[in-house]
């Protein structure tokens, strides 16, 4: 038994010891390269480890902002998206020369949109996600990620846009139409590039149409009349259109 604890205990040595190395003797370079290799075999624990230890070794140094570029990168592969995040803009708050600054502002970004959740949940992370891709989008235009960047903004309005028309269509079934006309306003108007914005805005009317807000109404299905001449929901709107204008010639 005591034979077996002992091989037991070899081995774990062994890969510990094939794990990493002693970098005290390593140059800066070394070291660097060191970590880089470890980040590139995928080995995000040991990388991680080997990424603060330059940054407290070498504070300042040339290397400095690929240590802070790349201790970022090793946390969002290991999906700690909250971390990479403080990571990089620890990088574009400290080193705001650094050739990394708009691929970190970019992975900044992109751990918020890791972050953003279904659309019925809390949405405060699809809105950062949004902010810095739009900050990176007008910091660096000519960069080969704009496109993509721009791409995912509009995955993230399309998703706050469902969150709100969902809440609309929720007090409106529960006959809280105010309330409902509220979210319906917000979507027909905030997200009007969205595929929600023509639903948001019919329902708009057809509240507005039992709440006998005539002048709202009138205003809203010329608005909605120019937008949508196609639309499904053009009958009922120039139904409603027709009753509003029977109601005004009776006063």
């Amino acid at each position: 038994m005591k034979k077996i604890f002992v091989s037991v205990l070899m081995v774990f040595s062994i890969v510990a010891c094939s794990s990493s190395l002693d970098t005290s003797e390593m140059s800066m370079d070394e070291h660097f390269n060191y970590a880089k290799g470890l980040f590139d075999d995928e080995d995000y624990l040991t990388a991680l480890n080997e990424f603060q230890a330059i940054l407290l070794q070498y504070p300042g140094s040339a290397i400095n902002d690929d240590a802070q570029y790349y201790l970022g990168m090793t946390y969002f592969e290991r999906g700690e998206y909250i971390l990479a995040a403080y990571e990089y803009s620890k990088l574009i708050r400290d080193i705001p020369a650094s050739e990394h600054v708009p691929k970190a502002q970019f992975m900044l970004a992109e751990s918020y949109y890791q972050l953003s959740p279904p659309y019925q949940l809390d949405q405060k992370y699809s809105k950062k996600a949004i902010e810095e891709f739009q900050a990176f989008i007008d910091f660096f235009p000519s960069n080969e990620k704009v496109d993509e960047a721009d791409k995912k903004i509009n995955e993230l309005y399309t998703k706050l846009a469902e969150k709100e028309f969902s809440n609309a269509y929720i007090y409106e079934k529960m006959e809280y139409l105010y309330a409902a006309l509220k979210y319906y306003t917000m979507v027909a108007e905030t997200y009007h590039d969205t595929q929600f914005a023509e639903e948001a805005l019919y329902k708009k009317i057809t509240i507005e149409a039992v709440k006998k807000m005539d002048v709202e109404a009138a205003k809203d299905i010329k608005r909605f009349l120019e937008l949508y001449p196609e639309s499904e929901f053009s009958k009922e709107i120039l139904d409603i259109k027709v009753s509003i204008n029977n109601n005004e010639s009776k006063d």
